[in-house]
């Protein structure tokens, strides 16, 4: 990464009081919480989400969020991406444009639209191309099944997701665009890793600082869409 985000910046220890009436799993889930420095710096920075980092140190790395571009954030719930990408690409500037959809309702973000649906409905998408009104040069999913506990299962529902995100990048994104989809670990499917290598000049599986470590999640990233 170019930069340690965390570098410099002070975290400290919380201790739970008043704790009895949580289970134990309960317990142990908010002091991770509570403790997660990444959880800290967003409360900070006024950050939505811890995962907001994620795509911090992903942009940080290959600094497709530039000034100007025009982009669209799939799964976009509670909005920490879309915080980072509307710091980042500034639609106060000629050109620049972040749109977001999720199924829960989002607060605003200023320099933001938000959309409220299910991407994954045929109309819905057909809705957000009208919205768009051309071509986009990001397209961000930090999309995620609920987790079922059974690695294959979770593993495929989340191909599917990944999936359909890339269809809809194929429809909207300009040529040399970008796409960044969440996939879990054990390698995105191989028929959508053909396909992205024949659509992209080029493709990487990054898992960045902020992913927790027990978390089977990571990222492609795929570079210069051809159309």
């Amino acid at each position: 990464m170019k930069k340690d985000v965390l570098k410099g910046q002070r975290t400290t220890r919380v201790r739970l009081k008043n704790a009895r009436s949580l289970s134990t799993g309960s317990q142990r889930w908010l002091m991770r919480q509570l403790n997660d420095p990444y959880v800290q710096q967003a409360q900070a920075q006024g950050l939505r989400s811890r995962a907001a980092f994620k795509l911090i140190q992903l942009d940080d790395k290959f600094g497709f969020l530039k000034k100007g571009k025009r982009v669209v954030d799939l799964g976009a719930a509670p909005g920490g991406w879309t915080q980072v990408a509307v710091r980042r690409v500034d639609p106060h500037s000629r050109g620049g444009h972040v749109i977001g959809i999720d199924l829960l309702e989002i607060p605003p973000v200023e320099g933001a639209l938000f959309v409220q649906g299910d991407f994954l409905e045929t109309g819905m998408q057909a809705y957000l191309k009208s919205v768009l009104k051309g071509p986009v040069e990001v397209v961000l999913s930090d999309m995620a099944a609920s987790t079922t506990g059974h690695t294959q299962t979770d593993h495929l529902r989340t191909v599917a997701l990944a999936e359909a995100a890339f269809g809809f990048a194929k429809d909207v994104l300009a040529p040399g665009g970008t796409f960044v989809t969440k996939v879990f670990q054990g390698g995105t499917d191989r028929d959508l890793l053909e396909e992205l290598k024949r659509r992209f000049a080029q493709t990487k599986h990054v898992k960045p600082a902020a992913s927790r470590k027990e978390s089977p999640e990571m990222y492609v990233l795929a570079f210069g869409f051809k159309p």
